[in-house]
């Protein structure tokens, strides 16, 4: 019985989502600043809080010389992926992610003064 009434919930909710007039979604196509639950909610396509407590936000990606993180599977992120075009310089071993220091800096990767 629980697993239908969720269901139906879910199926409602997209069908909110996907029925929304507007630009501006409840659900999908979420600005910068709102609250986000996964990146891909988010037109940026970055959902990112700043502590393990804090609530998630919809955030830029990150530009060029500014902090950044691997793509997640998890879906939030502490700092945003790089933009498109541009690479993260990050920590990718297993450590680093469990003690969630992957973070790195995000470079152009046709530049051949920033080639790592």
């Amino acid at each position: 019985m629980v697993l239908p009434l969720r269901l139906l919930l879910a199926t409602l909710l997209v069908a909110l989502a996907l029925g929304a007039p507007s630009e501006q979604g409840l659900i999908f196509n979420l600005d910068t600043g709102e609250l986000c639950l996964q990146s891909a909610q988010c037109k940026s396509g970055c959902c990112q809080r700043d502590s393990g407590l804090s609530l998630a936000r919809c955030s830029p990606k990150a530009a060029e010389t500014q902090d950044c993180s691997l793509k997640s599977l998890y879906g939030v992120y502490y700092k945003c992926p790089c933009e498109s075009g541009l690479s993260c310089d990050a920590d990718w071993t297993i450590v680093g992610s469990i003690t969630n220091t992957d973070y790195g800096v995000c470079y152009d990767k046709r530049d051949p003064t920033t080639s790592r």
